[in-house]
């Protein structure tokens, strides 16, 4: 049985909904837990579960990472097909964070956006990336994009000896709220792109940007410089590694690597992988520098362009040791945390 690392893990039938409402707090170490609520389909409201499980572990290394006093948590709730009271959903939601006394808040994730936060901040003050008009930061997507393309800009300066992204080719699959917006901003960089989505109606997204449109399949396997994971996680695994054709891997996909192994196969075809934890901060830094802390938009900005810093340290690390980015990352947040304990 695996060892069960999280402090507290809640599951309640909503009241309203009568849908399992999953809140795991993986860490407080560092301060209150944060992470998204995630509102997606599952095979099994027990997959969503699981997926609650790793993404909050996942949150307590970006917030690590990222210098934020702050640990990681996530809400999950597995929705069935068809229409649900929306509303009734996040009221339940709220009810649950509610009731960790403070340990716990919430902000947009997968299925949720700023208006949805509103609608839980009637329920709970533990909760941020409300709309601008209800004091909140809005919506993050933009700040994640662009600590993305701050993360690609080093990366491709590690690999590439140049952070010039004109001179590379991208292929970025999922072209949601982030990855659309990272799309966009590689465009602008004048970057040869490939891209693709589950949803055939972003192909008109891609044609704007001057990107090839391709099956998801054809673009994880497309024969570019750098792959960028933008759609949900478990794409990298010791099934799909041996087809990518690309150089290197960064990208604001959440848990991109099956299990930890997946980063040695990556390391061994000689594909550079930045870790996802990094790469995919930017929107909570800003958040947390914006609800949080008080900083002023200038402040909390300069904080997200400080991702480029903590992936260029991992990546020397890593360089230097001749091993993973991924163990480069584990050796630092366990200093973090051996530093706060």
């Amino acid at each position: 049985m695996a060892e069960f690392q999280h402090e507290q893990l809640v599951v309640r039938r909503g009241a309203r909904s009568g849908l399992p409402i999953v809140v795991a707090v993986h860490s407080t170490v560092l301060g209150q837990a944060i992470g998204g609520c995630r509102l997606a389909s599952y095979p099994d409201w027990r997959d969503g579960l699981a997926d609650a499980l790793r993404l909050s572990a996942a949150m307590s290394d970006k917030c690590a990472l990222a210098g934020l006093p702050n640990g990681g948590g996530k809400t999950v709730v597995a929705v069935p097909p068809g229409a649900v009271d929306r509303r009734a959903v996040l009221h339940d939601v709220g009810d649950v964070i509610a009731g960790l006394g403070g340990a716990y808040a919430t902000g947009p994730d997968v299925g949720t956006g700023p208006d949805d936060m509103a609608v839980i901040g009637e329920r709970t003050a533990h909760v941020f990336c409300r709309p601008d008009g209800a004091g909140g930061s809005g919506d993050s997507s933009g700040h994640t994009a662009a600590g993305v393309l701050a993360a690609l800009r080093v990366l491709c300066a590690e690999r590439f000896g140049s952070a010039d992204l004109s001179a590379r080719s991208f292929a970025v699959l999922g072209l949601g709220r982030v990855g659309g917006r990272v799309l966009r901003l590689l465009a602008d960089a004048g970057a040869s792109l490939v891209a693709a989505d589950v949803d055939d109606g972003k192909r008109g997204l891609a044609v704007a940007a001057g990107a090839a449109w391709v099956g998801p399949p054809e673009c994880l396997a497309a024969e570019v410089d750098v792959l960028v994971p933008a759609a949900l996680g478990g794409l990298l695994t010791a099934r799909t590694v041996p087809r990518l054709r690309c150089a290197a891997i960064a990208g604001p996909a959440n848990n991109q690597l099956d299990e930890p192994a997946t980063a040695g196969l990556l390391h061994d075809r000689g594909i550079l992988w930045a870790p996802d934890v990094i790469v995919s901060a930017g929107g909570i830094i800003h958040a947390v520098a914006v609800e949080l802390r008080g900083e002023s938009a200038a402040r909390a900005a300069a904080r997200v362009d400080g991702i480029a810093g903590t992936l260029a340290g991992v990546l020397r690390a890593a360089r230097a040791a001749d091993s993973t980015p991924a163990a480069a990352a584990r050796a630092r947040i366990q200093k973090i945390l051996h530093r706060t304990a």
